[in-house]
């Protein structure tokens, strides 16, 4: 019987055998495999590289190379189709537009970001959105009672970015400026701290430096130069670790402000020519002839 059984099954069926061995490796394989992910991020990173090179070019005053590396990480977001990732590339968008003078085209992104943050439940972005609002009512100066709005504004805002620090600190930034309106010094300069250490903590650069560069300002305008001159030495070792070749540019034509305003004639030439010199190396024209006209 055992013989008739093996003929049965080496002769009669010989691919059983087969069958059996195929079915056993597999099952060996599927058990053995890696589990399957529940979900994928490769073009969502891809998108927050690009979004993040853009923030960098638009920090280092390259708006033009921004909004490129923007548009392709626009186009990848909608692929994805995630909404949070789709309303952090319009408000960089709206960021750069503004930054160009292209209000219109910031408010519209702006006012679309805010409008999809809403519609898809993210309040923290929701807030992000308002506050980018808000920065370019105080900017543009349209309202004689904006500052006040914008501190009540922003202030509330800012309860709601419990995870977001970088627009958090933007907020901070924000009602600094706003301060700073108001002539209130030290309340500025608070605000602006509160964002810079948010900056310096990450190492955020760049925006570490920017953060200098605004403290010295409210600084400057108060009376208080030589303090002003410190936190604009602050800002270029920042500006230099980064490699920020317009955010040096600026620190310089800043100095060369403050110099003049200290009635130290001599240092603010100096300081201006090397703005303009700084501008000229990376083929910023305009800015290096505003630094040589002030120079003059």
């Amino acid at each position: 019987m055992g013989k008739r059984l093996e003929e049965r099954t080496g002769v009669l069926f010989p691919g059983m055998a087969l069958f059996f061995v195929l079915a056993v490796f597999v099952l060996g394989a599927c058990s053995s495999a890696p589990e399957r992910p529940a979900e994928l991020f490769t073009v969502r990173n891809e998108t927050e590289t690009q979004l993040n090179l853009a923030n960098r070019e638009a920090d280092r005053g390259n708006y033009e190379g921004a909004l490129t590396l923007l548009e392709e990480a626009r186009r990848l977001a909608a692929s994805t189709d995630r909404p949070p990732l789709l309303i952090r590339v319009w408000l960089s968008q709206g960021n750069v537009f503004f930054s160009l003078g292209r209000v219109e085209e910031a408010r519209a992104l702006w006012n679309a970001a805010l409008t999809e943050a809403e519609r898809a439940g993210e309040e923290e972005l929701a807030a992000a959105s308002r506050i980018y609002m808000a920065r370019g009512v105080l900017i543009l100066g349209e309202d004689t009672g904006a500052p006040q709005k914008v501190i009540a504004a922003v202030t509330e805002d800012l309860a709601r970015l419990t995870s977001d620090k970088l627009n958090s600190a933007l907020g901070w930034t924000v009602i600094g400026l706003a301060e700073k309106e108001l002539r209130r010094w030290t309340e500025a300069e608070n605000a602006l701290t509160k964002a810079l250490d948010i900056h310096e903590k990450d190492r955020y650069l760049e925006l570490a430096a920017y953060d200098w560069y605004l403290i010295a300002s409210v600084r400057s305008v108060s009376g208080q130069y030589a303090s002003a001159l410190e936190a604009l030495s602050r800002a270029l070792d920042l500006d230099r670790r980064a490699e920020n070749s317009y955010g040096l540019g600026m620190d310089w034509l800043a100095l060369g402000d403050v110099y003049q305003k200290a009635a130290r004639g001599d240092e603010a030439l100096a300081a201006y020519r090397r703005s303009a010199e700084i501008f000229r190396a990376i083929g910023l024209e305009k800015e290096a002839a505003e630094a040589e006209r002030r120079a003059r």
